[in-house]
């Protein structure tokens, strides 16, 4: 059951981007993160509560509390840095960009954890990032205002898979001893906190009160599939092998570009055809 579970979240992860994108499209991108974050928080709680992972905080090693503190800080970078790029880009351009933390995830942990890091591990990696290449190339578009967005969105989405990567290895360091459920939902606390601060310290509270219910609908949703992701995926965990799970998880990038094909019509060039397909290869050379 455990590869339906690791499927089911790839799915929801990929549904979370389309669904996100529609939110912000009207919408200031930090505020929908703040709002979205909401939803989130609701769903690691009861991910806790429903596993009984509960544990009192002050059994919590000051450690562990503070690089759980530091994942969650992390967290909430890519996760501001992610919307943004999704807001000023294509969805089919930042979310390759955005899953290269996989990459970026392994080699931090070969440096700071000692983990292994083989051959074929290694032909993965390049497979995504050269796929990566492949499917960011400059399309030509016909709106100039997009245009004009082009090189921030790519800083934007560079910044998110390096602030994702800090925080699974952060996460990983923060977590040993205690419930890996818990730990998430104290993170997500943290998000939160730290999502509404950036829109306080920018004067932006006053935009929740502009949003319009279709984005309310899209942005609550994908707060929703965001939690479902996070079920999923852990369950998988609890239940499977990491070395495979996580690669599974990581499909979701081709989940999300068939729903941004459907919903919002975005199209892949031929030579973006081909590097989403070197980009699946090689995150499926990943479980061997």
């Amino acid at each position: 059951m455990w590869i339906f579970f690791a499927a089911g979240s790839a799915v929801f992860a990929g549904a979370t981007a389309i669904l996100a994108k529609v939110g912000v499209k009207n919408t200031d991108s930090d505020v929908a993160t703040a709002l979205r974050t909401l939803v989130v928080l609701l769903f690691s709680w009861l991910m806790v509560f429903v596993t009984d992972s509960y544990i009192p905080l002050e059994s919590v090693s000051e450690k562990n509390l503070l690089l759980l503190v530091l994942s969650g800080i992390a967290t909430g970078a890519s996760w501001l840095c992610y919307f943004k790029a999704l807001q000023l880009g294509d969805v089919n351009k930042v979310t390759p960009i955005d899953k290269t933390s996989t990459v970026l995830t392994m080699i931090l942990a070969f440096f700071f954890l000692g983990e292994s890091l083989t051959m074929v591990m290694f032909i993965g990696m390049v497979g995504i990032l050269t796929g990566t290449m492949l499917m960011i190339e400059k399309k030509e578009v016909t709106d100039r205002q997009k245009e004009k967005g082009n090189s921030l969105w790519l800083i934007y989405a560079v910044l998110s898979a390096v602030f994702a990567s800090l925080t699974s290895i952060l996460g990983k360091l923060g977590m040993e001893g205690i419930p890996s459920n818990y730990g998430t939902a104290v993170r997500t606390c943290v998000v939160l906190v730290m999502a509404w601060i950036v829109v306080f310290l920018q004067k932006k509270q006053a935009k929740v009160r502009g949003i319009e219910k279709k984005s309310w609908i899209f942005l609550v949703f994908s707060g929703v599939t965001t939690g479902l992701s996070w079920l999923c995926y852990y369950r998988a965990l609890q239940e499977g092998p990491a070395s495979i799970v996580v690669p599974i998880d990581k499909l979701s990038v081709l989940i999300t570009i068939v729903f941004a094909r459907i919903f919002l019509k975005e199209k892949l060039t031929k030579k973006a055809v081909v590097g989403l397909m070197v980009l699946v290869a090689g995150t499926l050379v990943l479980l061997l």
